[in-house]
């Protein structure tokens, strides 16, 4: 399952920016982020870290750990991470203490960057096509499809979960899902016997060693 996910987020964050590339234009003017349309988002956000990734390539290439900033300032304005940290800790939340959840979520973020910066140490040149935009009702959250495509093989389906802001006019995404296997649900999954038993001040400690890892290229 883990396997499934790391193969599909690699994929994706990797090769996505390569097969949006064309949109830079003449200039290399930034892209603009429209949070307001969560399809549009998904597409200018893996855009706009390509085009950051490009012109830092050189650099990452001496300190890999430059990919935490690049993480911490093109992806995470535009990813909910605290909701999707209450979203692993599900049904213990009601018992835990406000002070250690908000460490949680800190350490959560932390995690997410570190895990993210690592999987952009692969890449490769698959072709990616994100879902065009559709009208929008009252909908709270939303799925936007993103096909990989796999030369010889079937192309691989992965859906970003987003949500409206307490704005209800602002998306940012919470989950993936990669053919059919939720990342947040893996993850809750995976520390559920942890808080359950030790507490979730272990797990966040968990979490804090492996969101100080340092990023490599293997």
């Amino acid at each position: 399952m883990k396997r499934i996910l790391i193969t599909c987020m690699v994929m994706l964050f990797s090769t996505g920016f390569i097969a949006n590339a064309a949109h830079t234009n003449e200039q290399g003017s930034e892209v603009t982020i429209d949070q307001t349309d969560p399809y549009e988002m998904i597409n200018a956000v893996a855009h706009k870290t390509f085009m950051r990734l490009a012109k830092e390539h050189a650099a990452i290439k001496k300190d890999p750990n430059i990919l935490k900033d690049v993480v911490r300032e093109e992806l995470i304005p535009y990813v909910d991470y605290r909701y999707a940290s209450l979203k692993v800790i599900g049904k213990h939340l009601r018992k835990q203490k406000r002070a250690d959840v908000d460490d949680f979520v800190a350490v959560f973020k932390e995690y997410l960057i570190t895990s993210y910066a690592q999987i952009f140490t692969l890449y490769d040149q698959q072709k990616v096509t994100f879902e065009p935009s559709k009208e929008l009702g009252q909908e709270r959250t939303v799925a936007v499809d993103v096909k990989v495509m796999q030369p010889g093989g079937d192309d691989l389906k992965i859906s970003f979960q987003v949500r409206r802001g307490k704005n209800k006019t602002q998306w940012k995404a919470f989950n993936m899902i990669a053919e059919g296997i939720s990342l947040l649900d893996s993850k809750r999954a995976e520390l559920a016997s942890i808080i359950s038993q030790k507490g979730l001040p272990y797990a966040t400690e968990l979490l804090k060693d492996k969101s100080t890892r340092d990023i490599y290229f293997k």
